[in-house]
C-alpha cells in the first residue's frame, strides 16, 4: 500500500466513539495486536499518562536512553507535520514507505477482528503500527504516551517497567468526569502489580485517589514532590539551566526548552528512570547528556527573531495557564502578540482567560483538517469580548500570523498557540519560509 493510500484509510477511521460507555475498547485493541502477533511484548516499556507534559516527559525519557546507548521507540501524540512522527526509532520517523506497508500488512488483522469488536480506530490504528514498528526495528525499549485518560485508553495493554501520570488537570471532561478525582482515578486506571508508579500529580484530591489505586494495584507509588528538588542555575540563553536532588543523586540538567513546567517534567522524567530495571537504568553522566539533547517541537519551542516567535500547543486550560506562567517568566516585559485556534469541543474562554493578565493582543484563527472543527474565529473574538479583551478574527491562519508579525513590536513575542493543528501549520510554515532566513 502507498502512504497516500494508507493517509486515505486512516482517515475513514477518524470518527473514533471515545466515550466511556465503551467498556469493550481494550478488548479491540488487544485482540487486534494479538492478531498481529502482540509486538508490544517484544521490548521493555515506559507508559506515560498525565492530562499536560506527558508528551515533553515522555521525548525526554526516549532522549537520555538514546543517550545511553539504546535502541529507543518513542510514541507520542499528536503528530505536528506528518503522521509518521507516531512511530519514531532514535528520533527518526518511520519511512512512508514502511508507513504505507504495514498498514497494509495490518489490514487482514482489522478485518479479522471487526465483526466481534468492531473495526480498530484512527488512534488504535496508529498505536498498533508503532508498536509493530518498534518490534521490527529491535529496540531495546520503547516510550509510548497515553492518548485520553488511562483505564480504558489503548495503551493500558501494556505491563511497563515504570508508569507515570504526570499531572491532572481538567480536559476530555465528557470521557473522564467533571471532577480532578474523576479525572485522576481514570488515569489511576496504569497501575499495575509490582510496576513502580511515578506521580507529579500535586492537587491533594486526585494524589489521594492515584495512591490509593497504587494501594490496591499493588504498584508503589513515588511522589515527585516529595522526592525530588529543582534548584534553578544560570546557564542557557534560550533555554534553562537547574539542578535536580533525588534519594539516589543530583544532576545538573540543561535544557534546550523555555518553561519552568518543563523543570517539572525532567524531573519526573529523572525519577522514572531512576526506576528502570539495571539493564536499562542510565547513569548520571547519561541523563544529563539526554535532557541537553532534548528537543521538543511545538512546545515552548521559542525562535529569537524580531519580533520573536514562540510555538506551544495549549489546547485545554491547564496548558493555557502553565504557558502563560512560563511566559511571564521567560520574557518578562516586553508585548505579546496571540495567534489562536481552537478546536470546538474545547472550553473556549477557560484556554483564553489565563493569557488575559499578560496584557497584548490576540489575533484568533482557524484550521482546516480532516475529522477535527475548529471554533469560528468571530466566536473566539466574541468570547474574548465578553472577557474583556479585544481580538481580530482571520479565518486564514497564515494571513493572521502575518498580520501578527507585521503589526508586532520589533522587540515583542508573538505565540502561536491553542490547537495543535494550528500550531504544527504555523510551525511548518515558519520553518519554510522565514526561520532558515533569520
Amino acid at each position: 500500500m502507498t502512504f497516500q493510500a494508507a493517509q486515505s484509510y486512516l482517515l475513514g477511521l477518524i470518527n473514533e466513539n471515545a466515550s466511556r460507555r465503551m467498556p469493550n475498547r481494550l478488548d479491540r485493541i488487544a485482540a487486534f495486536l494479538a492478531a498481529l502477533g502482540n509486538p508490544e511484548r517484544a521490548y521493555p516499556t515506559v507508559h506515560v499518562a498525565g492530562t499536560s507534559g506527558k508528551g515533553s516527559t515522555a521525548t525526554m525519557i526516549a532522549a537520555v536512553l538514546q543517550a545511553a546507548g539504546k535502541r529507543t521507540g518513542l510514541h507520542a501524540k499528536p503528530h505536528l507535520s506528518s503522521v509518521t512522527e507516531r512511530a519514531r526509532v532514535d528520533g527518526v520517523p518511520i519511512p512512508q514507505e514502511a508507513f504505507g506497508d504495514l498498514i497494509g500488512e495490518m489490514q487482514p488483522a482489522a478485518e479479522r477482528i471487526a465483526y466481534e469488536f468492531g473495526r480498530p480506530t484512527y488512534y488504535e490504528t496508529l498505536l498498533a503500527l508503532a508498536f509493530l514498528w518498534f518490534a521490527r526495528s529491535e529496540v531495546d525499549a520503547a516510550v509510548i504516551e497515553a492518548g485520553i485518560g488511562g483505564m480504558l485508553d489503548g495503551t493500558n495493554v501494556l505491563r511497563p517497567e515504570v508508569a507515570i501520570i504526570t499531572n491532572i488537570g481538567r480536559d476530555h471532561t465528557e470521557i473522564l468526569g467533571d471532577t480532578l478525582e474523576d479525572i485522576a482515578r481514570d488515569k489511576a486506571g496504569i497501575a499495575k502489580p509490582g510496576v513502580p508508579l511515578v506521580s507529579d500529580v500535586r492537587d491533594p484530591g486526585a494524589r489521594r485517589v492515584i495512591e490509593l489505586a497504587c494501594a490496591d494495584a499493588g504498584a508503589p507509588f513515588i511522589s515527585v514532590a516529595d522526592t525530588a528538588t529543582i534548584e534553578p542555575l544560570a546557564g542557557e540563553r534560550y533555554g534553562q539551566s537547574f539542578a535536580v536532588t533525588t534519594p539516589v543523586d543530583r544532576y545538573d540538567v540543561s535544557l534546550p526548552v523555555l518553561g519552568d513546567f518543563q523543570q517539572r517534567n525532567a524531573a519526573t522524567a529523572i525519577r522514572a528512570l531512576e526506576q528502570l530495571p539495571p539493564e536499562l537504568r542510565p547513569s548520571r553522566a547519561q541523563i544529563e547528556d539526554g535532557l541537553s539533547r532534548t528537543i521538543i517541537p511545538g512546545r515552548m519551542e521559542y525562535f529569537p527573531s524580531h519580533p520573536g516567535v514562540v510555538f506551544d500547543i495549549a489546547h485545554n486550560p491547564d496548558k493555557a495557564a502553565s504557558l502563560a506562567y512560563a511566559l511571564a517568566q521567560s520574557f518578562p516585559g516586553r508585548r505579546f502578540t496571540f495567534v489562536m485556534a481552537i478546536g470546538e469541543s474545547k472550553d473556549a474562554a477557560e484556554v483564553i482567560a489565563p493569557f488575559f493578565p499578560l496584557g497584548g493582543s490576540f489575533v484568533f484563527t482557524s484550521f482546516s483538517v480532516a475529522g477535527r472543527t475548529a471554533s469560528r474565529p468571530q466566536r473566539l473574538a466574541s468570547i474574548a469580548h465578553e472577557l474583556g479583551a479585544w481580538g481580530r478574527a482571520i479565518s486564514d491562519p497564515v494571513e493572521a500570523f502575518a498580520i501578527a508579525r507585521r503589526n508586532a513590536d520589533a522587540g515583542g513575542v508573538i505565540v502561536v498557540t491553542g490547537s495543535t493543528f494550528v500550531v504544527a501549520t504555523l510551525r511548518e510554515w515558519w520553518l519554510a519560509n522565514v526561520a532558515s532566513n533569520v
